[in-house]
């Protein structure tokens, strides 16, 4: 490939001189000498266009190159040497610039290659031994430090292990496994040194299969057919039977040639790359790296998208869900504590609870004498009082658990996510419930995809099953396919592949084989795998997943404007050609004519650098954005307080439930209340100078007149709880209240979040 790029801009340097040389001698008057400057500028051209036209053949391709050459070689057999000069000029740069639009980066999987071990530790008679990892064999015992990658497949030997197996299959959360359990190469021992009985050598072992994958994928990608080349097919019979008419009704091969140079399909073989061009390059101003016009066409097409879960359509990591509390106890107090002993470890769930308290201002403590089981917890002193962070077995083995236990672990089931129990001096306090969530952009994300035309859309993904159907339960997605290995996520894309034109969406060394598959390969590159975004083509720069739609959006409107210049110049090409044939054009005349429709073509192709015209007014800016988004995360602290107060309720004597039911009633008044009617009267106002449409303002209205009605009722049951008896009717029914209006402000800052995503102006992270 370096060297047929070389020969292109070869060829160029020579058309470009060859013409440049000529009109030098013609104007000095020596049209011998300029005719012979012409020829040799053409010739190579001709030469190396009927190389590629012999190979296309051979490979049962006829496209748009066969008229130029044509048209060329005519030129120089009839005498007519500049018109075959300027010909080889637009055709020979024409190819350059498509050149630079279809070229992509080298897809070396250095970053691949580069993760897989080269060591591994043995254990034999002679103890442990460091080893090449090619020497290692099916039944071998190696030993797996804390913080390795494991270098091959095999079974776990030891009692217990702790393995992240995020670059493999996806899952975001470290697994325990226990002895038999199967560990896949290229997994990461996220606890404590264990061995492992291999089961298959490096060379057979999961991680190398992906590498094979990605590399099969890639070289079995079919050849791109350009869009030129299809309308090609129409115009060279076309311009073949006028060329006769031409010769037939003159006798004069001359008028003929005439006919061929007007009929240079320089629109055709500019007009799809410049726009193209265009739009790889509107598309890196919105931070969305397209690797060349091809790319950008074939995304134009998309019918089908497949998505990776975590990190595509999720954050990618541990986030702290909910806080569970044992009665009387303070949330804040135990995430304070859970976080400050947390401090002192490295795990990766660690690392959530710390920025879950440090987002929440919390003011943590430094932790003493802490101790650390790996995959279990830690334990140490907080201000002398014992504080252990971990799994339940650890707080106190065995032991009937209580009802807020049951709960908190009920919940924590619910919603696929991992628990970590905080006790004092071994007694349970709380729980943190942890897990990866939906990305704050996914449902705009598909939203904007369907909006542009994408029919059908599927999450695959080596994760559980209950947490993608947790996912996929959110979204508007046509199937959800879990528990896939990176073999199956390719035949997944393959599957597809056979019935309409398929994106794959991933960010992770798994989702490599499948992006390299794919007809288009999309990675969220801001953090994901540099071998996601080498196998990929479009690595999404901004770390937003709602540029996949964007990306289409733009090549679509690419594709449009191309078809635009293409029919366009055609027909202007077969205007020239109709003048040819009666004789008002001459070869040279024709030459400049089809001059002026390249020039005009191309400043129409030039139009897809620049957005479709955005109608409905002007846009709410950045900065506005952003403080309509801090105003909801300010208001999610008082619901989270809420969400607690309803299930202190449960357990609650009367005394302790009408204090909480007043609590919760000044919250309201507070917080929400408050909220609600200053988006009615300040917010509400900029976003109807913005909607085209605001029949969805009226709907948003309609909610916060709800929430206002379920206000006042609970300031009804307030105000009744020193003359009514506060029995479990009345807290049942204070419960109801309160937790309406916790599910709907949610439910309902989340429609506002989507409608702001949309009217913001955003700016590329």
């Amino acid at each position: 490939m370096p060297l047929e790029r070389v020969l292109r801009w070869t060829l160029i340097a020579i058309a470009v001189a060859g013409l440049t040389a000529g009109i030098a001698a013609r104007a000095a008057r020596h049209p011998d000498l300029a005719d012979l400057a012409w020829t040799l500028g053409t010739a190579p051209v001709i030469g190396g266009l009927t190389i590629s036209i012999v190979r296309d053949f051979l490979a049962g391709r006829l496209g748009v190159d066969a008229i130029a050459l044509l048209s060329m070689t005519a030129a120089l057999a009839l005498g007519q040497p500049l018109a075959g000069a300027v010909v080889a000029l637009m055709y020979s740069g024409g190819n350059v610039l498509e050149d630079i639009a279809v070229a992509r980066a080298e897809h070396d999987l250095r970053s691949l290659v580069d993760r897989a071990p080269r060591q591994a530790h043995r254990r034999d008679r002679e103890g442990i031994r460091q080893v090449p990892v090619e020497t290692v064999a099916a039944g071998d015992q190696l030993l797996v430090r804390a913080g390795e990658v494991v270098p091959v497949d095999g079974v776990i030997h030891s009692a217990l292990a702790t393995i992240d197996e995020s670059a493999v299959t996806g899952e975001p959360i470290p697994v325990a496994k226990a002895r038999g359990s199967a560990v896949l190469s290229g997994s990461l021992n996220a606890g404590e040194t264990f061995e492992l009985t291999v089961t298959a050598p490096a060379g057979e072992s999961t991680y190398a299969g992906i590498v094979r994958m990605v590399t099969a994928a890639q070289t079995a990608k079919t050849p791109f057919v350009r869009l030129a080349d299809r309308y090609a097919l129409i115009f060279l019979p076309v311009t073949l039977v006028i060329a006769s008419v031409a010769w037939l009704i003159s006798g004069d091969l001359t008028r003929s040639l005439a006919v061929l140079v007007a009929a240079t399909p320089c629109p055709l073989i500019l007009a799809a790359p410049v726009a193209f061009i265009a739009g790889v390059a509107h598309a890196a101003r919105r931070g969305i790296l397209v690797k060349g016009g091809g790319a950008l066409e074939a995304l134009a097409r998309a019918h089908t998208v497949l998505f990776d879960k975590t990190g595509t359509l999720t954050v990618g990591g541990a986030r702290l869900l909910s806080i569970e509390v044992a009665p009387g106890q303070n949330p804040d107090e135990v995430l304070t504590l859970g976080a400050s002993l947390e401090q002192a470890s490295h795990h990766v769930l660690a690392k959530a609870v710390v920025a879950a308290a440090v987002e929440r201002g919390l003011k943590l403590k430094a932790p003493e004498q802490v101790s650390e089981t790996m995959g279990a917890g830690l334990c140490g002193l907080i201000d002398g009082r014992q504080v252990i962070a971990g799994s339940r077995e650890m707080l106190l083995s065995g032991g009937e658990l209580s009802p807020w236990e049951l709960r908190a672990i009920r919940r924590a089931s619910w919603r696929s996510a991992l628990i970590v129990f905080v006790a004092v001096e071994r007694r349970p306090i709380g729980a943190l419930l942890l897990a990866d969530e939906l990305r704050p952009d996914t449902p705009r994300a598909i939203r904007l995809l369907r909006d542009a035309g994408v029919a059908r859309m599927v999450m695959v993904t080596g994760d559980r099953a209950a947490a993608a159907q947790a996912i996929g339960a959110a979204l508007d997605l046509d199937a959800v396919l879990a528990d896939r290995i990176p073999s199956d996520k390719v035949e997944a894309v393959r599957s597809e592949q056979r019935l309409h034109p398929t994106i794959m969406v991933g960010d992770g060394i798994n989702d490599a084989p499948a992006l390299a598959a794919a007809d288009i390969g999309v990675a969220l590159g801001a953090r994901g795998a540099s071998a996601s975004s080498e196998a990929a083509d479009v690595v999404i720069l901004a770390d937003r997943l709602d540029r996949v739609g964007e990306a289409i959006a733009i090549a679509q409107r690419a594709r449009r404007i191309a078809l635009q210049s293409i029919i366009v110049g055609m027909g202007l090409s077969l205007a020239a050609m109709v003048a040819a044939t009666i004789g008002w054009l001459g070869p040279v005349p024709a030459a400049v004519v089809q001059e002026a429709i390249d020039v005009a073509v191309i400043l129409n192709a030039l139009r897809a650098l620049t957005p479709a015209r955005a109608g409905g007014g002007p846009r709410i800016a950045a900065e506005q954005g952003s403080a309509l988004h801090h105003d909801h995360q300010a208001l999610f602290k008082d619901l989270d307080r809420l969400r607690i107060i309803v299930d202190a309720l449960d357990d609650a004597t009367p005394e302790t439930a009408a204090a909480l039911i007043g609590e919760a009633h000044r919250l309201v008044q507070g917080s929400v209340v408050v909220h609600e009617r200053g988006d009615e009267d300040s917010v509400y106002p900029q976003l109807a100078e913005v909607l085209r449409e605001r029949h969805g303002l009226s709907a948003m209205s309609r909610a916060h007149r709800e929430i206002l009605h379920l206000a006042r009722l609970l300031a009804r049951i307030t105000e009744d709880l020193p003359l009514e008896r506060v029995d479990r009717y009345l807290i049942r029914d204070a419960q109801r209240v309160i937790e309406s209006i916790e599910t709907l402000v949610r439910m309902h800052t989340a429609q506002e979040e989507d409608i702001y995503e949309a009217v913001v102006d955003q700016k590329i992270a």
